[in-house]
């Protein structure tokens, strides 16, 4: 039996509470999913994927991934097509510093569903907060997903401020970020296993001509190359960072990030001159300003 939408029931949807028990591999997986380790004489990237190092730390996106629900909006009983749902912006708020191992738990609910019209799809707002074995938060996540082919029903829930685009200057520093061909499979390892990051046949369903990167894992190389840029390779001094994906990713190709002096910056695909994140912003816990850059480019 097809069980049709109900927007009062995805608002009331009950997201089941994600409790992990992360280990200090689950830490080193992570890294190594999201580019950590592909040059073997740089011994600085050790304190990300070396799960025996005392050193060890995660990068600040792998919030993402603990206290991770799963892929709650494929549930049946929502009346969704998952293939239909995709993943259109992040941010991650950083409370304190993340563990590399204990229990954690997430808490997610829905905030928002705004209706954009019959023809355009509704945007779901969600948030997740994570804490420690001791109830103790330390990352909030706010979550966008695009329901495309439903719309035409109230909006319910106050609509999330729009997000500032970068700003409209010479960017101050342009990372060039390469995916591997297999870092959707390597990713999906973290939790998420909606399959059209994976199976070609429901990609192609979906309208894509391969299976698509991750938007939690494009948001994890952007934090890899942006805290080299901005935080001097100090990961502690990335307090908040937000972005919306406004194009797909197909692993293997190559981000281009433009990074602009407050901050702000937006990436798109080299290979096909396709603008794929804006709206990006990040603040340093050190000043709770816009991130500096230097003046010159890298």
């Amino acid at each position: 039996m097809t069980i049709r939408f109900d927007p009062q029931r995805l608002l009331e949807w009950p997201v089941p509470e994600a409790t992990q028990v992360l280990t200090r591999r689950d830490v080193a997986l992570y890294a190594l999913s999201v580019g950590f380790g592909r040059d073997p004489l740089d011994a600085t990237q050790l304190r990300y994927v070396d799960p025996w190092s005392p050193d060890l730390i995660p990068l600040p996106s792998m919030a993402l991934a603990m206290g991770y629900p799963g892929f709650w909006l494929g549930d049946p009983a929502l009346g969704l097509d998952a293939k239909r749902i995709l993943h259109v912006g992040q941010s991650i708020d950083i409370l304190a510093p993340l563990p590399v191992e204990g229990q954690v738990t997430g808490r997610t609910r829905v905030t928002a569903l705004v209706d954009r019209g019959a023809d355009k799809g509704a945007l779901l707002f969600s948030q997740r907060d994570v804490s420690d074995a001791h109830g103790r938060p330390f990352a909030r996540l706010s979550q966008t997903h695009m329901l495309r082919g439903i719309g035409g029903f109230d909006s319910f829930g106050p609509q999330p401020q729009a997000p500032r685009r970068a700003e409209p200057s010479a960017a101050c520093a342009v990372i060039d970020i390469p995916t591997r061909p297999e870092q959707a499979l390597l990713y999906r390892l973290n939790g998420d296993s909606n399959p059209i990051h994976s199976d070609p046949v429901i990609a192609a369903s979906a309208g894509f001509r391969a299976p698509i990167l991750h938007g939690m894992c494009s948001f994890a190389l952007l934090t890899k190359g942006l805290v080299g840029v901005l935080c001097e390779d100090k990961p502690e001094r990335l307090q908040t960072l937000s972005m919306r994906f406004t194009g797909i990713v197909y692993p293997g190709e190559t981000l281009r990030a433009h990074v602009f002096r407050d901050g702000s910056f937006r990436a798109s695909i080299v290979e096909r001159n396709a603008t794929v994140i804006d709206f990006g912003s990040t603040t340093l816990a050190s000043s709770q300003e816009k991130a500096p850059l230097p003046s010159h480019a890298f």
